[in-house]
This record gives C-alpha cells, sequence and structure tokens, in this order.
C-alpha cells in the first residue's frame, strides 16, 4: 500500500484557521497536557543541523523532521525544510506523511491567535469573550508575519492590522497580499505599540524589537517567532511588568529566551505561569493595568493535532 502524502496544498485545504484553533483548543480541554510533550531534538547535519519533534497521543503519535540550512537561502532555497510522518499509536504503523512545511506554517498562528483570545477574554471586564475589534500590530514580514494576519483575520475580521518590518518592499508585498485576499492592513512604525491592542512578534530578531515600556496596559504582546535562550523579541521590562503565559512551563524553561534573562528558570518556577491547557480552562487570571505577555517556542503536541486533523479530514491522494 502507498503511504498517503498529503502536499502543502492538501494540508492547507484542511486545517482553515478557525477549524485549527478550535482543534487545538479541544485537544486541551480533553487532556492534552502541555507539559507531558517531548523536548525538541537537535542533531548537527551537513551545512545546518536536524530538528526532531516527536509526540504521542492516544490515538495518533508522529514526528516532525526538519532540516535548517542557513545557506539555502542564498541559493534560492528555503532555510527550513520537512515532512510530518503521522503513526497509529496502537501499532505504531505509518498512517501518512505530509508537509511539514506548511504544518508549522498553520499549527504556530492557530496556537498564537488560540492564546490571544483567551488571554483577551481573560481581561477584568471582559465578560464572556474577547473584544471583536482589537488594533493588531504585527512586527515582522515573512511567512509567519503573513500567516498570523491571515488567523488574526480569521478570528478577530472586524480588527484593523498594521505592520512593522525593516525592509519597506517586503512590507508592501506582504499588504498587497493581504489584500488580494480581502485583508486589509497598513504599514506602521514601532511607536504605534503604544496604541495597540495586540502585538503579534513574528520576526528572527535576536534582540528586543521595541522599547516595552510603551506597550499599554491592558495589551497582549505575543513573543512567538523565535527559540533558544540567546533569542528574544522582547525586552525584560515589559516581561517583568506584565502577566505572562507560556505554551508548556518545561519547554520555555529550555527555551524560551524572552522570558529566562527576565527572571531565572528558578524564579519562573516559583511563580508557575500558567501555560496553554491552564489558560483554555479558564484557570488563568489577569492583573488589572497589567499587560500581558504569551511567550511561544512551537511544541511538538500542536503538530500531532494538526495532523491528525489533516488526516481525517483532508482529501488523500
Amino acid at each position: 500500500m502507498t503511504l498517503p502524502y498529503f502536499d502543502a496544498a492538501a494540508v492547507r485545504a484542511a486545517a482553515p484557521w478557525t477549524t485549527a484553533i478550535a482543534a487545538l483548543e479541544h485537544a486541551l480541554r480533553d487532556g492534552v497536557d502541555p507539559e507531558e510533550d517531548s523536548p525538541r531534538l537537535f542533531s548537527p547535519a551537513p551545512g545546518g543541523e536536524f530538528l526532531l519533534m516527536p509526540a504521542v497521543g492516544q490515538h495518533y503519535s508522529g514526528v516532525k523532521t526538519l532540516t535548517v540550512a542557513p545557506g539555502n537561502p542564498a541559493r534560492g532555497l528555503e532555510k527550513i525544510q520537512g515532512i510530518y510522518l503521522l503513526l497509529d499509536s496502537e501499532t505504531l504503523a505509518p498512517l501518512a506523511t505530509m508537509d511539514g512545511n506548511e504544518l508549522t506554517a498553520i499549527r504556530t498562528p492557530a496556537t498564537t491567535l488560540l492564546a490571544v483570545k483567551h488571554i483577551l477574554a481573560a481581561a477584568p471586564g471582559s465578560g464572556t469573550g474577547a473584544p471583536g475589534t482589537p488594533h493588531v500590530l504585527v512586527f515582522g514580514a515573512g511567512v509567519q508575519a503573513l500567516n498570523h494576519l491571515r488567523a488574526a483575520s480569521a478570528v478577530f475580521p472586524e480588527a484593523s492590522f498594521a505592520v512593522v518590518g525593516q525592509r519597506p518592499e517586503r512590507v508592501r508585498v506582504l499588504i498587497e497580499q493581504l489584500a488580494s485576499e480581502g485583508i486589509k492592513a497598513r504599514p506602521a512604525s514601532a511607536a504605534e505599540v503604544s496604541s495597540a491592542d495586540v502585538v503579534l512578534c513574528t520576526t528572527s530578531s535576536r534582540t528586543p524589537l521595541f522599547d516595552g515600556g510603551l506597550v499599554a496596559p491592558g495589551a497582549v504582546v505575543a513573543a512567538v517567532g523565535q527559540h533558544g535562550l540567546d533569542a528574544r523579541e522582547v525586552d525584560a521590562s515589559l516581561v517583568r511588568r506584565s502577566d505572562v503565559v507560556v505554551e508548556g512551563r518545561a519547554s520555555a524553561w529550555r527555551e524560551a529566551g524572552d522570558l529566562i534573562p527576565a527572571r531565572s528558570v528558578e524564579e519562573w518556577k516559583s511563580i508557575q505561569p500558567a501555560n496553554l491547557r491552564e489558560l483554555v480552562n479558564g484557570e488563568f487570571e489577569r492583573i488589572p493595568g497589567r499587560p500581558c505577555v504569551y511567550a511561544g517556542v512551537g511544541m511538538a503536541w500542536e503538530d500531532l493535532v494538526t495532523a491528525a486533523l489533516v488526516y481525517e479530514g483532508g482529501t488523500r491522494p
């Protein structure tokens, strides 16, 4: 039997934004615990490195295998490439393979917007749901910025969107692409942080993107563009004056450079910030007058949930 392969188009068709977000939300409410997720595994490769992300579940298990080749962009190739292998948990028999890059491009924004939606809903006086018309400011002009804007538009269709990027030409191309899809966005500068309700950081920057003191009380900042303790998109002052939510605490201690410089691992362990499962299940309370920082590094359980969604709902070749 030929193993089914879901290419990028098939993955995208099977996992529209609201469906992917709902699947992640359901998984967190149905027993998925981010603290039990497998660590990301790194191994040297010629001209770069391998990233292996295994995950296990009741019905399905799987592993995403990525390669990171820093020299590829100069060759006109993608820096990160990969494939996902979905398995039957009982027998460990392979069920399907699928495009690993597209899976990442979907699950990352879906997880971010899931977190943002619930953090906004947890604000004092917000009632039972998140506000429907936030001003969303996105840092970055690459594929993750594009997909975060697409996901944000699906969750907050009445929101206003603005984009901050280092290269005006890339920002222009991004805005034109969004316009062709019916999503209106405009260029902006980092100074606009002070008026944003939601700030999405989706860059490869190794240093903070803006002065954290500009972030308004009550605003939500999602730092999701980087992983690794030597990389950060937000500064320590913002983290220290904010409520904090993480994907998983163990993964944050290993890889969230946005958090560790602000406080030591020992301090964070004593604080025990809420993880996504606790956020979704209503166990997170915001402190009035404080911003909230969501720190995401990308986790294997998110890949597995999204891959299962694709396998069960996608049109197999």
